[in-house]
């Protein structure tokens, strides 16, 4: 059977949108936001940290049009394969790779450049069997970092039970482990291909889920807690990643 490219419909905009309120979010704080992990002596760095912000604010909107998606997809995919995940959390790894953190940190940078490669592949004039590959290779990276959110509600539940609402049933811990769960049982589903296209569908709408349960609520709790501002980023983001491999594992249209 001939390699045949996918449609992307509109996790990518999504994708883009996330990327824009890092942008802004990071801007506005005039610094990295947590998952860019730069030392605080490092030369120029709040030059750097604009210059970074100002590169995620113009790709994410450059993504939502079709004459400049696939350069955007391939700067982002550049810049937070490499330089973030490789070069900025990379060295966080090797310090203190006794530490989940570290490496739950990189998990969110890496989803994101997956989800850039995804729509890469899905809109640049490549070869198909390039396009596939990639594809493919976008989505592995993803599965491996849902096994790792999904980890960290295990190692962090003291952490992640607090935020779920105390109102929903039948508990707080309860919510904290089902949603580790789930977020295992997506990354063995993508990374296997059993169910692949409906476990990134789930994953997808409990991400989004987690915006009026989890984020929008402590925002509004702690409207200027900059930490927070940046989840509600971060959690947009990997709304539209999880959306981008959703579409990726779409049977092509012929």
């Amino acid at each position: 059977m001939a390699a045949e490219k996918m449609t992307i419909t509109s996790g990518w905009r999504v994708y883009g949108l996330g990327l824009v309120a890092l942008g802004l979010v990071s801007l506005a704080l005039r610094n990295f936001h947590p998952g860019q992990p730069v030392p605080e002596d490092f030369p120029y760095r709040t030059a750097l940290a604009l210059a970074a912000a100002v590169f995620m604010l113009v790709a994410g909107a450059a993504l939502q049009w079709r004459r400049t998606v696939a350069g955007s997809a391939a700067a982002l995919t550049a810049y937070f394969g490499l330089v973030v995940v490789m070069v900025m959390n990379g060295r966080e790894v090797l310090a203190h790779y006794a530490e989940y953190g570290p490496y739950e940190s990189s998990a969110i940078e890496l989803a994101i450049a997956a989800g850039g490669l995804i729509v890469y592949a899905a809109s640049a004039r490549i070869d198909a069997t390039l396009a596939v590959r990639l594809t493919r290779f976008g989505q592995l990276a993803f599965g491996v970092c849902a096994l790792i959110f999904g980890g960290a509600h295990f190692v962090y539940m003291n952490l992640t039970a607090p935020l779920v609402p105390k109102w929903l049933p039948p508990g707080q811990e309860f919510w904290g482990y089902a949603t580790g769960v789930a977020h295992i049982a997506a990354g063995l589903a993508i990374l296997t291909g059993v169910q692949a296209r409906l476990a990134a569908v789930l994953l997808t709408v409990m991400f989004a889920a987690f915006t009026p349960l989890v984020h929008v609520r402590m925002l509004l709790a702690d409207p200027g807690n900059h930490w927070i501002w940046n989840e509600n980023a971060v959690n947009l983001a990997l709304i539209g990643a999880a959306w981008v491999v959703a579409d990726s594992l779409a049977r092509p249209r012929r």
